[in-house]
């Protein structure tokens, strides 16, 4: 049987919209299984940040990982709906993107692994400026 071991979400910059002033980053959350594989759960998000010219010196990667989980979900209520719906329908939705693919995993279990978080040797290196 295949087993969900984590979660990892792949942070990067995207260099085409990152400038002094702003940061793009771009989020991939990914099922790391215990066989080695990982897959795709998440590849359509991302966020930026805006600020005074040389802001990127003053971000630090602990936000951008803080904000990396936030942003792959689950996602703010809205229409009238509570977080705990919220949550229920993101990790359904993970767990039933999973059963697709062969891997049969519970909501809740999901929810309780570990969640890493990887930024890019790209990204580090634009935190830096170098």
């Amino acid at each position: 049987m295949t087993v969900v071991a984590r979660l990892v979400t792949h942070a990067d910059v995207d260099e085409g919209a990152t400038t002094d002033r702003v940061i793009s980053v771009s989020a991939r959350l990914e099922a790391a299984l215990e066989d080695g594989r990982s897959l795709v759960l998440l590849d359509d998000r991302g966020w930026s940040l805006t600020g005074a010219p040389g802001m990127r010196a003053r971000v630090s990667a602990g936000e951008l990982e803080s904000t990396a989980r936030v942003v792959v979900g689950p996602d703010e209520p809205f229409d009238g709906r509570t977080h705990e719906q919220m949550a229920d329908d993101h990790w359904n939705c993970l767990a039933d993107a999973l059963k697709r693919r062969g891997v049969d995993v519970h909501a809740h279990e999901l929810e309780r692994l570990p969640h890493d978080v990887v930024l890019s040797e790209r990204l580090r290196t634009c935190l830096t400026g170098e």
